[in-house]
């Protein structure tokens, strides 16, 4: 519905000029009878045209040619609103066309031909990952196939952050738990990696080797903890129906000469400078306020430099979209690093920085405190094993990343309606278990007879339909896969509304037949957009 509006108002620029370049929104209005979609054009245009907005709101109106088999009619409404209503037979004539579409229903033509990164997770390897790191892994596969939706070629890559200090507290850590299983005696110093991954890393090595490998080097067990580690988190993606395209590794970034090239940029655009023996970027000169630190004095580059380095890589590739999905913990910095990238002439317009807010496990009314290196943490797995894949992805997803999000395992545990996720998998379940009841009553689908579909329950279930390929669109171009979830659990409530006071089995046949098809138009709206959120579609439950 909202497509056809939207066309109706790119011809009307060609009659009233002012309408070109809009950046037009239309809403279902609070109230039915206020009709099925609103604009507020004519009130955002009162300034620039000088009129009052119910008089542009008439001109335009004037001005719409539209098909009176689809608009049934269209009405000025308080201050200068326009409301839309369209024809019952219209409505109802989505069943066929979501029948016909099937799985890519919904699904977009409007980003063909173009590519896209999504960098997310990206969880230095120290440790297992926890559910802190589950929010950031479900939000950015989400809106990897979100944007798939709309035709990007997407790309999932994974930056490993395995060079630096903690790498190298990493390997000194499963050096000491080693030695300790060889007999020498150690203070485990606090700020080490206290988790039993690294105890359970140490025993396999001590019981294939023996004692053989005590005079190796820290570089010697920080390699073999990063692969261990590496494979249990793969493992853990993959536990929650996530897949990588790639692993950039941080440390090929100093093997390949990235990062020379990057303080070489810097030096020849005179935007650095040393100072007590580390190099400093001229942050100032980019509208930052103060400089920041690249290269310490020890030689060793803070987070800045080779995060700039990777994102050159980005770049290079020649995405059209750059999406980096970070923690709030990067708010007041990656700033840093899109001022300088935008220093080197790169079109940072093409990068998309999304910042999600953490996650507190709730275990009753108590906060679950978690830290990797004091190995206090619930891991993904372990949530993933207690409540499930579905319930994970769900429950992360569910809120806007913007928001705080309170786990609370008591809920996710749930196996009933008022569990979010088996709520809408239910409805999914319902409406199989009905097509197998009408089946058995040899009754069959005929989605020709769409136009029976006239009782108030199905029309608002239609037009709920109607919105799915918009949901997905306004959802992807605001990165907030949340929408997506929050539709799902509307339409799973009008269609239970819509069962109880409609019957499919029991009524004449031609209308039997025509809810049917109004019943798998619904199942093929629930599966393809469980399938965006990356969910299973139960047919039994």
């Amino acid at each position: 519905m909202k497509d056809y509006i939207i066309s109706l108002f790119n011809k009307l620029s060609e009659k009233l000029e002012y309408i070109a370049g809009l950046d037009l929104t239309f809403s279902a209005p609070a109230q039915e009878t206020h009709g099925d979609l609103s604009t507020n054009v004519a009130m955002t245009l009162t300034k620039k045209l000088r009129k009052n907005p119910r008089q542009i709101a008439a001109e335009i109106t004037d001005a719409l040619d539209y098909d009176e088999r689809i608009i049934s009619k269209i009405e000025i409404a308080g201050p200068g609103f326009i409301n839309f209503f369209f024809n019952p037979e219209y409505v109802a004539s989505i069943v066929p066309v979501i029948i016909r579409e099937g799985e890519n229903y919904g699904r977009s033509v409007i980003n063909n031909g173009k590519s896209a990164i999504v960098e997310f997770v990206s969880a230095n390897p120290t440790g297992p990952l926890t559910v802190g790191h589950g929010r950031n892994a479900v939000i950015g596969d989400t809106i990897a196939t979100m944007l798939e939706w709309t035709g990007y070629k997407v790309d999932r890559e994974y930056y490993f952050n395995n060079a630096g200090r903690q790498m190298r507290i990493l390997g000194e850590s499963l050096r000491l738990r080693y030695m300790a299983l060889c007999g020498e005696e150690n203070e485990f110093p606090e700020e080490y990696y206290q988790g039993e991954y690294l105890v359970d890393i140490a025993r396999s090595l001590f019981e294939r080797e023996g004692d053989s490998l005590k005079n190796n080097e820290v570089s010697f067990f920080k390699d073999i903890a990063e692969r261990e580690i590496f494979r249990d988190i793969e493992n853990t993606l993959s536990n929650i129906n996530i897949k990588m395209k790639s692993f950039f590794n941080e440390h090929s970034l100093y093997e390949d000469g990235k990062i020379e090239e990057v303080l070489k940029s810097f030096q020849e655009k005179n935007l650095s400078y040393e100072k007590e023996g580390a190099k400093w970027l001229k942050l100032t000169e980019l509208g930052m306020e103060q400089d920041k630190v690249m290269v310490k004095s020890t030689g060793e580059p803070t987070y800045r430099l080779p995060d700039i380095a990777y994102h050159i890589t980005k770049f290079e590739r020649e995405y059209d979209l750059i999406v980096d999905l970070f923690g709030s913990d990067h708010a007041a910095t990656y700033p840093d690093v899109m001022a300088a990238l935008k220093a080197l002439g790169y079109d940072t317009e093409k990068v998309k920085v999304l910042i999600h807010q953490f996650v507190t496990i709730m275990e009753g009314k108590e906060v679950v405190k978690m830290s990797t290196r004091k190995a206090n943490f619930i891991t993904l797995d372990e949530l993933t094993e207690e409540v499930g894949r579905d319930v994970v992805r769900y429950f992360f997803i569910m809120r806007g990343i913007s928001s705080h999000l309170n786990f609370d395992l008591q809920l996710a545990k749930k196996h009933s309606d008022e569990n979010p996720v088996f709520y809408l998998q239910y409805a999914h379940a319902r409406i199989c278990s009905i097509l197998r009841m009408a089946d058995k009553e040899g009754l069959e689908p005929d989605d020709s007879l769409y136009r029976l579909l006239t009782a108030p329950s199905e029309i608002t279930l239609m037009k709920k339909l109607h919105q799915f390929p918009g949901e997905i669109l306004y959802s992807t171009s605001g990165f907030e896969p949340h929408r997506i979830a929050n539709y799902l659990e509307e339409l799973a409530a009008l269609f239970h509304k819509f069962y109880t006071e409609c019957r499919i089995i029991g009524v004449e046949k031609d209308l039997s037949s025509a809810r049917m098809a109004l019943a798998i138009a619904v199942q093929t709206v629930l599966k393809n957009g469980l399938g965006i959120l990356g969910l299973s579609a139960p047919d039994r439950m």
